[in-house]
């Protein structure tokens, strides 16, 4: 539907757009076509300029980043002509920084569009603009006026007019983006529902899964050891070997099902902060350790006093992975030795953890962290989500985790908490 009002409010009279992006000036001729609005597009302001000195329009609209003049000097060239001087001109402009207002001012410009405009309201400055040149102006005296900004001294020639004008302009602006921060605002929030509640249930989904594979995983070790322990079992020695293997196989894959349901809940979790003995957790987390890896005997030095603020279950899943890995990739070292100790840098407690086992390349240890990604194979057992927990938790409590390591050398895995 046309905007009627324009067109009478236009007459016989045309408007004048200066537009070097196509796309963009095909866009104000369809709007100008379906409003019946009488127009002439150039796609650079010198072209535009000789129009205007030929026949002169209502109203000027020019976008202001063009090759050649840009908007600024071609509404100060029109402002300058006394000719032309009273011809109102709009800017089409991103509207980023604040200079771009002074500029405005500077050139006389009498409104601002910001990019990307809506139809609606580009149509309703036109009608604002074309409405206020049909009022006479009582006591605009035009006079000049000096300016600093920015440490910078502005000369502004716009009339009072022109700088309400401009004022509007850019307070309708203002309160168009602050109606569309709401909005975000708005979706963000919904978001933030919609995320707790995908939380929820990816708690609830794991606890689940976790639940329903562990029952018959269990029943297929249960047998299996139990036809492997049997000594009056009948089977085959090669059948023996078979059911060895579907036992490990069962194992592995509850280990995995464990690190998994870690992994999901790492990231979830509320946590607890309190004080912890870092150094008392991590002696019952190597007890522990050296029950599941009962055909190695480390020599463990733990740095006593080692403490912080943290959540004392996540850090406990933290300790058990690196300890965990320094115990087991240390395993065939002649003499395995694991040390935990901390220093300071730049303020900051650094813990680390060392061994003198298989190690890697520190080229890829930013890999390690990342879920399923294993350099020793077949050589030490394992599913790969360890040291990705260990990220999630460490950076939820606000620290950072890093290793380093040469193949055959070693490894010490350093990390910090908050």
């Amino acid at each position: 539907m046309s905007n009627s009002r324009i067109s009478r409010l236009l007459g016989s009279r045309h408007i004048v757009a200066s537009e070097d992006s196509l796309v963009q000036a095909k866009r104000l001729e369809y709007l100008f076509k379906k409003n019946e609005i009488n127009y002439k597009i150039f796609n650079n302001a010198s072209d535009a300029y000789e129009s205007i000195i030929v026949s002169k329009p209502a109203l000027v609209i020019s976008d202001v980043v063009m090759p050649g003049m840009d908007g600024f000097e071609f509404c100060t060239k029109i402002k300058n002509n006394k000719s032309l001087s009273n011809i109102p001109v709009m800017l089409l402009t991103a509207l980023q920084d604040s200079d771009d207002i002074i500029k405005g001012l500077q050139s006389g410009a009498d409104n601002f569009v910001t990019k990307p405009y809506d139809e609606s309201e580009i149509l309703e400055r036109i009608e604002h603009l074309l409405e206020n040149r049909e009022i006479e102006s009582i006591s605009d005296d035009g006079g000049e006026i000096n300016l600093k900004f920015r440490g910078n001294e502005y000369k502004i020639t716009s009339s009072k007019r022109q700088i309400i004008d401009l004022l509007i302009s850019v307070y309708e602006t203002a309160s168009k983006r602050n109606s569309e921060l709401r909005d975000i605002k708005s979706q963000l929030e919904r978001s933030n529902i919609e995320l707790k509640q995908a939380n929820s249930d990816l708690e609830s989904f794991s606890r689940s899964v976790s639940h329903d594979l562990k029952s018959p995983l269990s029943v297929i070790m249960g047998f299996a050891s139990a036809i492997l322990d049997n000594p009056n079992s009948k089977i085959s020695d090669e059948e023996r070997e078979f059911m060895g293997y579907i036992n490990e196989s069962a194992e592995e894959m509850s280990q995995l099902i464990k690190d998994l349901l870690a992994f999901s809940q790492s990231g979830t979790t509320e946590l607890k902060k309190e004080f912890v003995d870092i150094s008392a957790l991590a002696k019952e987390v190597v007890e522990n350790l050296l029950l599941r890896y009962t055909d190695t005997n480390p020599k463990i030095s733990i740095q006593d006093g080692l403490s912080a603020i943290a959540d004392q279950n996540l850090i406990r899943i933290v300790l058990d992975n690196i300890l965990g890995n320094a115990v087991k990739y240390s395993s065939k070292a002649d003499m395995p030795t694991i040390s935990f100790y901390s220093k300071e840098s730049l303020g900051s407690v650094i813990y680390c953890i060392e061994d003198n086992g298989a190690g890697f390349n520190s080229e890829e240890a930013e890999d390690l962290f990342k879920p399923f990604i294993r350099y020793h194979g077949e050589d030490f057992s394992g599913t790969g989500v360890g040291l990705s927990t260990v990220k999630r938790i460490i950076e939820r409590h606000g620290g950072s985790v890093w290793a380093e390591s040469k193949k055959g050398q070693g490894a010490k895995f350093f990390f910090t908490i908050g």
